[in-house]
């Protein structure tokens, strides 16, 4: 490939993505800052000097729950909006032969189930999730009509060094101290190591399609939390963690607990990646190998 453009370079796949690619490409970045193009995509429509073999976008607002009409219009202004201007920025300069879209397994909109496939329903009811969905439809449906081949990767919770979101959380937890695990940690949650999905791109981005990617081994909450601090945590018993969340229903935004979250946390929620596995051989390493191997700060 002549020349990549990585959108969200910066961010924590992105910059994982970079220096993958930096080994054997030419690859440019745009970002909002410290890039090639130091855009904001829901602001500007970009104007490229280059034309593009294949378009790694990145960018996004990432998962969080927004607590006003304001922070759930972001979601849509910098995933769906910042998409849109991309793609007329490609149009204004030249049509690139690949794209990869870095989506997320939110569009499923499930809490809770057992290997959960790429046809299942796009049943997102969240900000996030919802303009994950939009996003999604926009690109496929403008690569079709540009001849470009099109990749869509939904992927569940990134592991790497220094995470951010709820493993960041739980790391921080777990150092300081006060991280507990409930009902004995046993629920499993489907996850994937952010180095083996920027190692993926160049094997996918030739062959298109839409694939959930994990590990293949959806550990558990206790299996994890022991790969991390290297010791048994704390369990606080089921009945007693559901008391303190309807506690935390009444308190509202004040409480750090809630009866969704203690749901949540309790209950399986895996992804099935067969489909990866048997088109782009996908043998991801297991994120339990790799946090006794390595220190995630």
């Amino acid at each position: 490939m002549k020349n990549i453009l990585l959108t969200g370079s910066n961010g924590f796949l992105g910059s994982i993505i970079k220096n993958e690619f930096l080994k054997v490409d030419n690859i440019i970045t745009l970002s909002r800052t410290k890039s090639d193009y130091n855009i904001l995509l829901e602001e500007k429509i970009p104007e490229f000097n280059e034309k593009f073999d294949l378009i790694i976008h990145a960018a996004g607002k990432a998962h969080t729950v927004p607590k006003t009409n304001e922070e759930r219009l972001q979601f849509h202004n910098v995933n769906v909006v910042g998409a849109q201007n991309l793609l007329k920025g490609l149009e204004k300069t030249a049509i690139p032969k690949m794209f990869i879209f870095i989506s997320s397994v939110s569009v499923y909109g499930q809490e809770f189930g057992i290997a959960i496939a790429e046809e299942s329903g796009l049943n997102a009811k969240d900000a996030y999730g919802l303009s994950k969905i939009e996003a999604e439809n926009l690109i496929w449906n403008w690569c079709k009509a540009n001849n470009v081949i099109c990749t869509i990767l939904r992927l569940p919770l990134l592991v790497g060094k220094n995470p951010p979101g709820n493993l960041g959380a739980m790391v921080r937890a777990i150092e300081k101290g006060y991280y507990f695990n409930i009902d004995g940690g046993k629920a499993k949650k489907s996850m994937v190591l952010v180095s083996d999905v920027a190692k993926l791109i160049p094997v996918v981005a030739a062959i298109g399609g839409i694939y959930n990617l994990t590990d293949g081994n959806n550990p558990s909450f206790s299996e994890l939390s022991f790969a991390i601090s290297k010791k048994k945590s704390f369990s606080l018993p089921l009945n007693l963690a559901r008391l303190i969340g309807r506690l935390g229903d009444i308190f509202g935004d004040r409480s750090p607990i809630n009866s969704l979250k203690v749901n949540k946390i309790t209950s399986d929620l895996t992804f099935d990646d067969s489909k990866a596995k048997k088109i782009l051989n996908w043998k991801p390493e297991p994120v339990l190998n790799y946090l006794k191997r390595e220190n995630l700060n």
